[in-house]
């Protein structure tokens, strides 16, 4: 079959919407857990293989790659278009999760259970459900022999959830040919649905794409000064030092900077709703807080954060340490991060030295273009109410390392939600599920924008 339409079998329902709910039921069931440390984290290497497999079963010739260490499982596998003179597309997501306390569970984290309308599991939407509609659509495409308008590269990758540097980071740095000829990339957290109310007392769905991510810095913070006996008087005390800065630094309330992405998005939000948002007003958290649940993102792209996660000092309870250090997790806004490390050193003062642990650029693009036309007209095609807007991602992404090769990035992962579902919440949370018919949905969103990208 050509890109000229979506496929569906007797039921209606494509090969791809029929097998999604299984594809991610199996991937969470892998514990790809990400601890951060080369020693603990496990389970890519056998996901990887797992989805090459799916791949090889109906035809693709795969590539794995390991990204700088043992069992950093990436798959790489490409699908001709009709014009393979154009830039290629790239879909991705990470096959890595964060860990996940069973017993703080109603269901085990690795068990991708189906329930109650749900795909269960740790992963089910940071992101084995775009992975598993990424798959199913993959599978389909190849074992019917339709051919897309471009070509696409189907990206499954490792280490995401670490900041990427034994996966995306490392293959842009190691392995460029991996993306020769690409020139645009979806990937995770976009594309979902926001309920808002109209004036007039109906709704509207609108989805959210995104085009902007914050950097992502983890700085350590050092105070260094005189060990000694902890009975004496110590005017010179390392871990003071730290805390002082350490609190002031936590304590502290960052300036309001309106990028484009959330310009627009607040000024979509207030022709749907009516509400008004004046992000240099005194009460602009109030005025978000009328969104619901998503006023968590909103409201951490106004301005860069900087929140202290770690604490290390001493060995003995008499004893006055010589050397206290910190991690401060920061996100900085686009345009930001000259300006936020000399405010960041104003505050923690000269006693206390920094270094960047990882560092990795924000990311900014616009909302026009072919690209963006087509991920509009594919959710209009399933969701005639539906309007996708732009916003910016609090945290980040692999699309922090493909732009870096030029690659211009968006999440669009989409789903269509419950308006009551807390879906901010579940991610890194506990009991995280994905709707059953949220997954169909997006399968058939995903399907019509890889036809018409």
């Amino acid at each position: 079959m050509s890109a000229s339409g979506e496929n569906s079998g007797s039921n209606g329902r494509s090969r791809a919407e029929d097998e999604v709910v299984e594809l991610v039921s199996k991937l969470i069931q892998f514990d790809t857990s990400n601890t951060g440390e080369l020693s603990t984290t496990k389970g890519e290497r056998e996901c990887a293989e797992w989805v090459a497999q799916q791949l090889h079963e109906v035809g693709y010739e795969t590539e794995y790659v390991e990204s700088g260490a043992p069992g950093r499982g990436n798959v790489f596998a490409r699908l001709k278009g009709a014009d393979s003179s154009r830039g290629a597309l790239m879909i991705h997501g990470h096959l890595d999760v964060v860990p996940a306390e069973a017993a703080d569970w109603s269901v085990h984290p690795f068990s991708g259970a189906v329930r109650e309308g749900y795909v269960w599991g740790r992963g089910a939407i940071d992101m084995k459900d775009m992975v598993g509609m990424t798959l199913a659509l993959a599978r389909q495409f190849k074992a019917e022999g339709t051919v897309p308008p471009r070509d696409l590269v189907f990206a499954f990758l490792a280490d995401e959830e670490n900041g990427g540097k034994w996966g995306s980071q490392w293959l842009v740095e190691h392995r460029p040919d991996l993306f020769d000829g690409v020139t645009e990339a979806v990937g995770e957290v976009g594309g979902f649905s926001l309920t808002v109310p109209r004036p007039d007392g109906t709704e509207r769905r609108l989805y959210l794409v995104e085009t902007a991510e914050k950097g992502l810095g983890w700085m350590r913070l050092r105070a260094k000064a005189r060990a000694g006996h902890g009975s004496f008087l110590h005017e010179d005390n390392a871990v003071t030092i730290l805390a002082e800065a350490v609190a002031r630094l936590g304590r502290h309330t960052f300036p309001v900077v309106l990028s484009d992405s959330v310009a627009e998005f607040l000024a979509a939000v207030s022709e749907e709703s009516g509400l008004a948002f004046d992000p240099h007003g005194p009460d602009i958290e109030g005025q978000l807080a009328k969104l619901g649940t998503i006023s968590r993102i909103i409201g951490a792209t106004l301005r860069d954060t900087a929140n202290p996660t770690m604490l290390q000092a001493g060995y003995k309870a008499n004893v006055i340490p010589q050397t206290a250090e910190a991690v401060v997790d920061c996100r900085v806004v686009p345009g930001r991060q000259a300006a936020f490390e000399r405010e960041v050193d104003e505050l923690i003062g000269p006693d206390v030295e920094r270094e960047w642990i990882t560092k990795l650029d924000s990311y900014e693009t616009t909302f026009d273009g072919h690209l963006v036309d087509a991920m509009n007209d594919a959710v209009l095609a399933h969701d005639a109410d539906g309007r996708t807007v732009p916003y910016m991602l609090s945290g980040g992404t692999d699309a922090k390392a493909f732009a870096r090769l030029g690659i211009r990035c968006f999440g669009f992962a989409p789903l269509q939600l419950p308006p009551e579902l807390d879906f901010t919440a579940l991610f890194h949370g506990v009991d995280e599920r994905v709707p059953v018919r949220s997954l169909e949905f997006g399968t058939r969103v995903l399907e019509h924008f890889l036809l018409h990208s």
